[in-house]
């Protein structure tokens, strides 16, 4: 299947309408100028017949201007009494006067030109009925052009911001899909190797475990669902933000990821938390932003794995509103291609990566506590910034 890049299509379009368009002008200015080219001459015509002694020379400036005036292509029809069609030039269809229904249409036509431009002339003697130029015929599309190039614009606009929504959510719920089984998936294996366990005669079983330890462990296993259902069942409604140290949060993260680390990563990963004294506490909810900077490190040990490194958490109270929490790693970096969109629901750097621990980090950030994350340009490695506003800013 053909995917459709529709910011290349929608510009696509807009580049050809905006070259018909220009073509289109500049057919109608050229014969602007070509008139005004003609007006001049028709004035030389005229001054030339005035000039002149010779009765001879005024009728030939007179079939001269008859000339001129045909080729402007301008419809003329002249009538006499009673309407009679004596003569016609530059009708939009051919025509033979001399016929009862020759001289039935080009009156039928003379209506629709007297409709627009009054006639002129003695209508008991001959009139002269008129149309107008090709360039005045063209300029009277150039309206509705406008408005039509226009609708058409904002519906291309809008089909293509419906798509991508629409995109963009299937993309974040297939995401979100498979970080709930990834989450569920741990603890429930956990469990049912805890239930083949429990079936096995006690001196069968491994480090001669009793109901106690592996009912303790089952616990651990039961609080740790609790936790990710309670999780994503918070991202799912507006949660209610109350007063909370970022310190705190951090400094659990710390606990939580020290334990973890080893495991995480084949080889060692120094974690450095830099974070002073006297912050001010910011508005939020401590399970969700403890998941967002969960995401946050974690992406930055995957950016580590298998050569080591260092992340550094460093927290600070940045332009008098903001509390900012940085997480930098040593690791290879953003790829170019995805930096603009690596908080995308489905986009990540590592080979088989789901991509969405990010985008939950930014719906968390900056759609439950109206903050900001973004991605930093950095020499080395990726750092990343979460700013929450202060409470009291």
């Amino acid at each position: 299947m053909i995917r459709v890049k529709w910011p290349v299509a929608l510009a696509t379009v807009f580049v050809l309408l905006l070259g018909w368009w220009f073509v289109y002008t500049q057919l109608i200015v050229q014969r602007v100028e070509e008139n005004a080219v003609l007006l001049s001459r028709i004035y030389a015509e005229v001054q030339e017949g005035l000039l002149t002694l010779d009765p001879t020379g005024e009728t030939q400036a007179l079939a001269n201007l008859q000339a001129m005036i045909l080729g402007t292509e301008v419809p003329l029809v002249v009538t006499g009494f009673g309407g009679t069609v004596i003569s016609h030039a530059n009708l939009p269809f051919e025509v033979d006067e001399t016929t009862p229904q020759g001289q039935d249409r080009i009156r039928e036509y003379v209506q629709r030109l007297d409709a627009v431009n009054e006639p002129v002339g003695d209508p008991d003697f001959n009139s002269i009925h008129y149309g107008q130029t090709p360039a005045v015929r063209r300029l009277v599309w150039i309206p509705p052009l406008q408005v039509a190039g226009l609708l058409l614009t904002l519906l291309a606009g809008f089909i293509v911001v419906q798509t991508q929504r629409r995109a963009e959510g299937e993309r974040a719920w297939t995401a979100m899909a498979r970080e709930l089984a990834h989450q569920l998936g741990t603890p429930l294996s956990s469990l049912k190797g805890w239930l083949e366990v429990l079936r096995l005669p006690h001196p069968e079983r491994p480090g001669d475990l009793n109901d106690a330890e592996i009912a303790s462990a089952i616990e651990e296993d039961l609080e740790r669902l609790e936790k990710v259902s309670h999780r994503f069942e918070l991202i799912g409604t507006e949660p209610e933000l109350e007063s909370l140290s970022v310190r705190q949060v951090v400094r659990d993260l710390e606990h939580y990821l020290a334990a973890r680390i080893p495991r995480l990563t084949k080889k060692g990963v120094d974690l450095v938390v830099d974070i002073p004294q006297g912050l001010p506490r910011v508005k939020g909810n401590e399970v969700l932003l403890f998941w967002a900077l969960e995401n946050v490190v974690k992406n930055a040990l995957d950016a580590l794995a298998g050569r080591g490194g260092k992340i550094t958490i460093y927290v600070r109270y940045i332009g008098g509103k903001w509390v900012s929490v940085r997480v930098r790693d040593t690791g290879p970096g953003v790829l170019p291609e995805i930096r603009d969109k690596i908080f995308e629901p489905g986009v990540s750097s590592k080979s088989g990566g789901w991509g969405v621990g990010l985008a939950l980090s930014r719906r968390i950030v900056e759609g439950a506590h109206r903050g900001k994350i973004e991605l930093l340009e950095t020499e080395e490695g990726t750092t990343i910034q979460i700013r929450l506003p202060a409470a009291d800013a």
